[in-house]
């Protein structure tokens, strides 16, 4: 399951549970496209429980969008990743630690508060 809610103009909440299908990628993958494309100073709330590696064929629908998601970086300036996984955690930093413009912060799941706290506040 892969789902996208806009709780605020400048906000996306996006929920990913078990594996990803290329259908399903596909599908995900446009509706982020399609709510990125007014936000500006974003940020992004990742749920991530039960994670199982995408199929072949949702990792080709994804290099497939990928010059369409780089373009999105510019539009966001936060992201949390709440997750059950210690290396999902762990792997959100490196990537925080990647990519320009981006601050990227994970907690495990019971630390929502902490985790919205951070993402609300108007520091990184």
């Amino acid at each position: 399951m892969f789902k996208i809610t806009q709780p605020s103009a400048n906000r996306l909440d996006i929920e990913i549970n078990g594996s990803l299908d290329a259908e399903t990628m596909r599908t995900a993958l446009d509706d982020l496209i399609e709510k990125s494309e007014n936000i500006q100073n974003g940020c992004m709330l990742y749920r991530i429980t039960d994670f199982s590696l995408p199929t072949m064929g949702a990792l080709g629908v994804e290099m497939a969008r990928l010059p369409k998601l780089f373009g999105l970086l510019g539009k966001f300036d936060k992201c949390v990743v709440l997750s059950d996984s210690n290396w999902l955690r762990k792997a959100a930093v490196v990537e925080g630690a990647l990519l320009p413009g981006i601050d990227i912060k994970s907690y495990e799941f019971d630390e929502i508060d902490a985790a919205e706290a951070w993402l609300n506040s108007g520091t990184s």
